[in-house]
């Protein structure tokens, strides 16, 4: 089963220097309908003016994963972690106990990037931080980009929940089948394709345009079928 949330009907915030579309109720968008899907909690698509950023401030007991999509964010945090993390990259920080961070975009371009949020299988664990690029050119699958699954470590970043995020460009005319383990979340991060669920094809494809979001659930696959060269992203994770 497919539920497709279209880029105009997300909320969002503009704060001048930052402009952010919710996916799911945060801040001062609350949405009783949207707190989340499963134990994933947040997505956030940001737009981050040259210069500035996020001054410092704390996290706890929660899993953070930041996908690049275009610029630079530079990252300091209370446990001695620093690093510019840039376009085609992911970071992920174990908030655990407490961590204070800060993250600035330095460079003269502006930023974007998701920032997901996934709620942890293991409260109160030491607070980590790390980085890792990933392929940028266009493939014919999507690389797995973040896990919580024993088998996939060193492959992948590492998060402290049973989910996994996948993320790739795709050319125009690419099909491929994509395996879901549980429940997923799909973003459109750049171009338009379609997303069939393989228990619902009677139903045909559905549309996704840049920006969009959807969810899926009761299936073990779906099929993606690249409209436009197109970056996308999925979040498979436990309800």
């Amino acid at each position: 089963m497919i539920k497709h949330y279209p880029y105009k009907s997300l909320g969002g915030a503009n704060h001048g220097w930052l402009k952010s579309k919710h996916h799911f109720s945060f801040a001062h968008y609350y949405n009783p309908t949207r707190m989340g899907f499963g134990k994933l909690r947040v997505v956030n698509d940001d737009w981050v003016e040259p210069g500035t950023g996020f001054p410092s401030h704390s996290h706890r007991n929660m899993e953070i994963i930041s996908f690049i999509r275009s610029g630079a964010i530079t990252h300091k945090d209370s446990t001695g972690n620093s690093g510019v993390t840039k376009a085609g990259e992911v970071q992920v920080m174990s908030a655990g106990t407490g961590i204070v961070h800060s993250e600035y975009n330095r460079s003269k371009e502006p930023l974007t990037f998701y920032q997901i949020w996934i709620e942890t299988n293991k409260n109160d664990v030491e607070p980590r931080w790390e980085s890792k690029k990933f392929p940028t050119e266009q493939a014919s699958n999507l690389t797995l980009l973040a896990s919580g699954y024993p088998e996939d470590k060193g492959s992948a970043l590492f998060i402290n929940q049973e989910a996994r995020i996948y993320g790739g460009k795709l050319a125009k005319g690419t099909i491929i089948e994509h395996d879901i383990s549980n429940q997923a979340y799909i973003l459109a991060s750049t171009g338009m394709f379609k997303v069939e669920d393989s228990l619902e094809k009677s139903s045909g494809a559905v549309t996704m345009n840049k920006g969009d979001g959807m969810e899926v659930t009761q299936s073990k696959s779906i099929t993606l079928r690249a409209s436009t060269d197109c970056e996308i992203i999925i979040i498979d994770t436990i309800e």
